[in-house]
């Protein structure tokens, strides 16, 4: 077989695992503040993320094009295929790594940092795009310190309209609500998340030239789409337990406030064609809802945990990422 397609054969393949790994890691934080209310059963709530992951990446392609285009240029990235494979390999072992502490980290920035990283060992750093990088790095950067201030600012008009109302009818009123909004958060996940693993399989057919435009091709979102649903299905309980209760004891009207919160910022950044982390985005929802709530209801330690995996992820994968294709250019 030539190298080129079974390079092209592995990229797609590891590119479905990334997804499928995707869904059980990331989607788990979609869902967390519904189960740990007991707004939906864990078997339920997974079967419902599942189904709205899967329409939301059958939506749209905006996110994966700008992953194709903006972060190098497949036509002029030398040795692209190797460094593609080096990319998804090093962002597939530090999700998988994350996951099995149970740390909340972000896949976007796994694989984008890992693809920065590769395209620089293999090319140097005149190789990246950084106009279209460090618009992507903004996003990342900028979208979950959106979503702590408006979780804070969203708990807080909840707070003065439900201020005279009976709490415990509040709660169950608004536990009713929590299915609705887990379902739009699970969605707005698709709409971002799942179109990561389409623009890096078909940023890898266009440099294989088996593809001439930074459309997406049906099959490749259909594909993704369905590896996100699968690894949905699987389910990821140690990111639900972090993010469900040891950030801060949620309540329906907690959980409320950072679903529509979070919903609106992926869903916005989608609307705008930018790459962002929903656990990134979840996780500062939840602590800006806590902190408008009381403060020292948060659990500072753990959000100090998070943001301290945040930091380190880019250049941990994009090391990763740099290491892997060095491995890859021996063989290939």
């Amino acid at each position: 077989m030539d190298t080129l397609l079974l390079l092209t054969i592995l990229i797609v393949i590891c590119a479905l695992v990334f997804d499928f790994i995707n869904g059980f890691h990331d989607t788990a934080n979609a869902i967390a503040t519904s189960v740990s209310t007991k707004a939906l059963k864990p078997r339920h709530a997974i079967i419902m993320a599942a189904i709205m992951n899967f329409l939301g990446a059958m939506t749209f392609t905006g996110v994966a094009k700008t992953i194709t285009k903006d972060i190098v240029n497949p036509y002029t990235l030398d040795n692209g295929s190797v460094v593609i494979l080096a990319a998804l390999l090093a962002a597939i072992a530090w999700n998988l790594i994350t996951w099995y502490f149970g740390i909340p980290s972000s896949s976007s920035h796994a694989i984008i940092g890992a693809i920065a990283g590769a395209a620089i060992a293999a090319s140097g750093f005149a190789t990246l795009n950084y106009k279209g990088f460090i618009k992507i790095i903004e996003a990342l950067i900028l979208s979950p310190i959106i979503a702590f201030v408006l979780g804070f600012i969203v708990y807080s008009i909840v707070k003065l309209i439900f201020k005279d109302s009976n709490l415990a009818k509040t709660n169950k009123r608004f536990r009713r609500v929590q299915i609705l909004t887990a379902a739009i958060q699970s969605y707005t996940h698709g709409t971002n998340d799942a179109q990561k693993a389409m623009g890096i399989i078909t940023m890898a057919l266009m440099t294989a030239n088996l593809h001439k435009s930074d459309t997406i091709p049906f099959w490749v979102q259909l594909s993704c789409a369905l590896a996100m649903g699968l690894g949905t299905s699987i389910g990821g309980w140690k990111i639900i337990k972090t993010v469900g209760g040891k950030i801060m004891k949620i309540r329906p009207v907690n959980g409320v406030s950072a679903d529509l919160t979070g919903a609106a910022i992926i869903f916005g950044a989608t609307f705008i064609h930018l790459p962002v982390s929903t656990t990134h985005v979840i996780s500062s929802s939840i602590l800006g809802v806590g902190a408008s709530h009381r403060v020292k209801g948060v659990n500072w330690g753990t959000a100090k945990r998070m943001l301290i995996t945040w930091v380190i992820t880019l250049p941990i994968a994009g090391t990763l990422g740099a290491i892997a294709f060095f491995i890859l250019d021996l063989f290939f």
